[in-house]
C-alpha cells in the first residue's frame, strides 16, 4: 500500500499547478490517514534527493510541489523564451513592510515609506502577492492588507514564520557595510602612487663643482703693440 500511495501522490503533485497541502491530498484520499500521507511525502523527498534528480519535492507555501533545481533555471527560461519577472525597489520595500507588519493599513505603510503607495498596492494585488484581509474597526472602515500563499511560493518560503528575522537582516547589512569599507580602504591604498611612480619628472642632480687641474698651464700675458715699437 505504501508504494501505491507514493505513486498516487506523485500523480497528484505532477498534475497540480500549485503546492498541495496534506489536507488537500487527504480530501482526495479520505481513507488514508494524514500521518501516512506526510510519511509518504517525506519518503518521496528523500528518494528524489538520493537519485540526484534535476527536480525536488519541495515544501513551500504550506504544501508540497515539484520544483526544478536552480542550476537548470537558465535552460528552462530559454525554452520558455521568457525572462524572470522583476519587482521594482519601491514594490519590494512595500511588500517587505506588509510581510513583516501584517495585517497592516495603507496609511501605516505610507507613514513608514513616506510616499503614496496606492499604485504599488494595486500592482501587488494584481500579481497575487498581497490580498485584502478585511476592514479595521476604525472610522471609514479602512482596508487591511496581508501577504498571500502565492507570496510564499514566489519567495520559496514554507510559511510566513520562515521569513528572515529583523536582527538577521541587520547583521547581514552590517557585514556587507564592513566588507564595503574594507574594499574602499583597499581602493584608497591602491590609488596612492609610490615615489617612483609619481607623475612629476625627477630633477636632474646638480653636477659637483669641478676643481681646477694642477697640471693646467699658466696663462701668459701677450705683449702689447706699444712695447714692440
Amino acid at each position: 500500500m505504501a508504494k501505491s500511495l507514493k505513486l498516487i501522490l506523485e500523480a497528484l503533485l505532477f498534475a497540480s499547478d500549485k503546492p498541495l497541502t496534506v489536507r488537500e491530498i487527504h480530501a482526495v484520499l479520505p481513507e488514508t490517514k494524514s500521518v501516512e500521507i506526510t510519511g509518504a511525502l517525506r519518503v518521496l523527498t528523500y528518494e528524489y534527493e538520493a537519485m540526484g534528480r534535476s527536480f525536488t519535492l519541495h515544501e513551500v507555501g504550506g504544501g508540497y510541489q515539484f520544483r526544478s533545481r536552480p542550476e537548470y533555471g537558465g535552460y528552462i527560461l530559454k525554452m520558455l523564451q521568457a525572462s524572470p519577472a522583476r519587482l521594482s525597489r519601491a514594490t519590494m520595500e512595500t511588500l517587505a513592510i506588509i510581510a513583516y507588519k501584517q495585517p497592516i493599513l495603507r496609511q501605516e505603510i505610507e507613514r513608514l515609506r513616506g510616499v503614496d503607495v496606492g499604485g504599488v498596492l494595486k500592482t501587488l494585488l494584481e500579481k497575487g502577492l498581497v490580498k485584502i484581509m478585511g476592514r479595521k474597526n476604525l472610522p471609514g472602515r479602512p482596508l487591511v492588507y496581508g501577504t498571500t500563499r502565492r507570496f510564499l511560493e514566489v519567495f520559496d518560503l514554507k510559511d510566513i514564520e520562515s521569513l528572515p528575522k529583523i536582527k538577521e537582516l541587520k547583521a547581514l547589512g552590517s557585514e556587507e557595510d564592513e566588507q564595503q569599507n574594507l574594499f574602499d580602504q583597499k581602493q584608497g591604498k591602491d590609488q596612492i602612487l609610490p615615489p617612483e611612480a609619481s607623475s612629476e619628472e625627477p630633477s636632474a642632480p646638480e653636477a659637483p663643482p669641478q676643481e681646477a687641474s694642477s697640471q693646467e698651464a699658466p696663462v701668459r700675458d701677450e705683449p702689447s703693440p706699444e712695447s714692440e715699437g
